[in-house]
């Protein structure tokens, strides 16, 4: 592997503010580094390359002290919790060089041996629990490493249909891929999910796919032990861990893209058009018919050969138009245009976010729920930015959504009748106008919406204040600028 640029790993560690390193003591003279991660990254710098090309010692690579500090940084930029240890990763990183020398002894002399990992269970948004493994940060570092080897190998060989969890790869992707199989005549989908994909992965089939391609048996013995190690349940018992790869660690990604290969593989050699994000992928066919014998072959192939399950609440044969893949759904056009909009699970989600983040008896000052709602209208439109044109009269109709909850909690804010006829009136409202929101409504939300409310509170007002999702989506999709006509045709 090449060293790292000094430029790439600085931009790494440059998320959190900082002392100014330098002066008196000598440091590395940049701005916004604390001293635990100038050392750290002087000592990246200072190691140098892999020892051994790709067909090289494979235990070497991972063991080498300039892979191990790459990896942590890469674990220190993530954060994350702690494992059972209760070891930070700020305290990881304030003692950087006794851990990446501990660990390189420990891997070279094949002594290391992964601590438990911790067991946390998440709530899932449609219902149910979702178990997360946090390994400890020791371990991370380790997974890491082994990732920043591996995944060069592994990568490149895996299909072009498979979007998630890779570089250069993610939603976007699968979603022009699912538009250009709709646009292509394929409009029925078969929708699988993988019920409890991580928890359920085969350990030896695994193994025996890794092996293929690693011959080194002291790397795959330590892949074998971080799958084998035991998960710590929230009161402290110990469960041995037969199957499955623990959702949660910086490994887990890549190890279920190996294990799904084959079932892209398994798909291509049958012909199908298919699109697959993690344990998410979807196969288009031309009829319902088509759609029913592919669903029940793939059944077969995945529940006797892949020694997995499918969820049946949430797989079947649809149409574009029910299916939520990644949170989007399709909507197909007779002239053969393919539109893009958020799922209906998504516009649930994000109604019920938007009413926690704005109740009714706010009690701050509005400013502060600006603070807190337009971070997470920023963070949702940078996803939601893949729909097209056409979702843009759903985003208004959230915008004004939005704008009256607000304007709510002014009505409430108020208080008393008269106190909210007074402040409309000091806003520029009509005395008529201000009476009829103030005395002829009842109830704050039926307030919000009174003429009084929107025109003491209009759009312009908001939109200095607000993110809109509407013109935040015009931002992140600028119109292509067309090319001026040459001057000789101008002038025709």
């Amino acid at each position: 592997m090449r060293r790292s640029a000094p430029e790439q790993l600085v931009l790494a560690f440059a998320d959190r503010a900082s002392p100014v390193i330098g002066g008196a003591g000598g440091g590395s003279g940049r701005r916004g580094v604390s001293p635990e991660r100038a050392a750290l990254l002087r000592g990246a710098k200072a190691r140098g390359p892999d020892p051994a090309g790709a067909d090289g010692d494979l235990l070497a690579r991972v063991a080498d002290e300039g892979n191990l500090a790459r990896a942590l940084l890469s674990v220190v930029r993530n954060k994350g919790a702690a494992g059972i240890d209760g070891q930070t990763v700020e305290a990881a990183e304030a003692h950087s060089e006794v851990l990446i020398a501990d660990l390189h002894r420990a891997l070279v002399s094949e002594r290391y041996r992964p601590h438990g990992v911790r067991r946390v269970t998440i709530p899932k948004p449609d219902g149910g629990e979702r178990h997360l493994g946090v390994p400890t940060v020791r371990d991370r570092v380790v997974q890491q490493a082994l990732l920043q080897v591996l995944e060069p190998l592994f990568d490149p060989d895996f299909h072009p249909a498979s979007c998630g969890f890779r570089k250069g790869r993610g939603a976007g992707q699968a979603i022009d891929q699912a538009r250009s199989h709709l646009a292509g005549g394929c409009r029925v989908i078969v929708d699988i999910d993988l019920s409890k994909f991580f928890d359920r992965v085969h350990h030896q089939r695994l193994m025996a796919r890794i092996a293929r391609r690693i011959s080194d048996r002291r790397v795959l013995r330590l892949i074998r032990l971080m799958l084998k190690a035991e998960v710590v349940l929230s009161d402290g018992v110990r469960v041995a861990n037969e199957e499955g790869t623990p959702q949660g660690g910086p490994l887990s990604p890549l190890l279920s893209n190996i294990v799904l290969d084959e079932l892209d593989r398994e798909l291509e050699r049958r012909g199908l058009r298919f699109v697959r994000y993690a344990d998410d992928f979807l196969v288009f066919v031309r009829s319902p018919r088509a759609g029913e014998r592919v669903m029940a072959s793939l059944r077969t192939f995945i529940e006797r050969r892949l020694r997995l399950q499918i969820n049946d609440t949430k797989s079947g044969v649809v149409r574009p138009e029910d299916v939520s893949f990644l949170g989007f759904r399709f909507v197909c056009h007779g002239d053969g245009t393919i539109a893009v909009w958020p799922s209906r699970k998504s516009y649930r989600r994000m109604h019920r976010t938007c009413r926690a983040l704005t109740p009714c008896n706010w009690g701050n000052a509005l400013e502060a729920c600006f603070e807190s709602l337009n971070p997470y209208l920023r963070g949702w439109m940078a996803y939601f930015r893949l729909c097209t044109k056409e979702a843009l009269w759903d985003f208004r109709r959230l915008d004004a959504h939005t704008r009256r909850r607000l304007r709510a909690i002014i009505v409430r804010q108020k208080k008393r009748r008269f106190h909210l006829l007074r402040h409309l009136r000091k806003r520029g409202v009509s005395r008529r106008a201000a009476a009829g929101a103030a005395y002829r409504c009842y109830g704050p939300w039926r307030a919000s919406n009174h003429a009084g409310m929107t025109r003491g509170y209009p759009n312009a007002w908001f939109h200095q204040r607000l993110v809109s999702l509407e013109t935040r989506w015009h931002e992140l999709n600028p119109e292509p600028s067309v090319p001026a006509p040459p001057a000789q045709l101008a002038l025709l």
